[in-house]
């Protein structure tokens, strides 16, 4: 059953300012999650209005489907990868849109579920699955790639400093046995890091795991597809809004955004990413590294 508690949706009232919303729009939420941000959405578009929303994690889809069915029935969901929005607008018989949302942070929905092993902070299975019809676990990366291998993973990333000793540390431990829990891999992590660096604020294992994450899902490519296959879509004056939560994100929307603008596809609207005000920080501290960015298709 839909809980409102689920996930409070970062920078809506910035989304819903930047993306112009009028009666009548056709807008594309590309990763809806349970439907924070598409819920505003549908009411600022009203009946004439349509929305499309997509989703890798069939749960999250579930949930919002409960939570805007409540609200009107002109809305489509599709379990897909955002990087396949040519395919999902085909299917749906649309050609043009108005306007499209990309949140890509990971939602409370997902990190509060031990079972998803998202989270560093409960324990439970390395999975990181967005949609766990997938294969590849965190799991068969952590006990199958060389030390290279992990090496390479935690450096490009998870911009980790430490990414060859976090590697060596997890090679030796699996030798004892397959590492397939969150705990255990945050533990070794931990223990790989010189001494002064295993009591600071934010968690010394955060870093790999959202290496993890990224690699798990193919982030980063879906993200550089997806992109350019949405900005294709926008109709003249359609804003695009993408809001980011670390560094290597925010840098793939940034160049993709200079690129899609040095052609003439793209206008920049947001010269520096728009952050959470204090108020919204401290109401939701996980808001607290968000970055907007927004462009308008010319």
């Amino acid at each position: 059953m839909y809980s409102e508690n689920l996930h409070v949706p970062v920078l809506a009232e910035e989304i819903i300012t930047y993306l112009g919303l009028k009666k009548g729009m056709v807008i594309v939420d590309c990763t809806i999650g349970v439907g924070g941000h598409a819920e505003k959405i549908l009411k600022e578009i009203g009946d004439s209005g349509y929305l499309i929303g997509i989703d890798k994690d069939e749960e999250a889809l579930r949930e919002a489907k409960l939570r805007l069915r409540s609200i009107s029935d002109r809305f489509r969901l599709f379990h897909s990868n955002y990087a396949d929005i040519d395919l999902i607008l085909k299917e749906a018989g649309i050609r043009k849109i108005n306007g499209a949302l990309f949140d890509l942070g990971i939602s409370s929905f997902q990190i509060d579920r031990p079972e998803r092993g998202f989270s560093i902070k409960l324990d439970g299975p390395l999975d990181m699955r967005m949609d766990r019809g997938q294969e590849i676990r965190a799991s068969d990366i952590i006990n199958r790639c060389a030390r290279s291998e992990l090496a390479d993973i935690f450096r490009e990333y998870g911009d980790e400093h430490f990414a060859g000793r976090i590697a060596e540390r997890i090679i030796r431990e699996r030798r004892r046995g397959p590492i397939g829990n969150t705990t255990r891999l945050a533990q070794i992590v931990t223990g790989a890091l010189p001494y002064r660096y295993r009591f600071r604020r934010i968690h010394p294992a955060t870093k790999v795991f959202m290496a993890l994450r990224i690699v798990v899902n193919k982030e980063t490519e879906s993200l550089r597809a997806g992109l350019a296959k949405t900005v294709s879509f926008l109709g003249r004056g359609a804003r695009i809004c993408v809001i980011s939560f670390h560094s290597i994100e925010d840098r793939i929307v940034k160049n993709r955004f200079k690129e899609f603008a040095k052609s003439n596809r793209l206008k920049i609207i947001t010269k520096k990413p728009i952050r959470p005000g204090i108020k919204e920080a401290e109401i939701n501290p996980r808001s607290r590294s968000a970055k907007l960015r927004v462009g308008e298709r010319i």
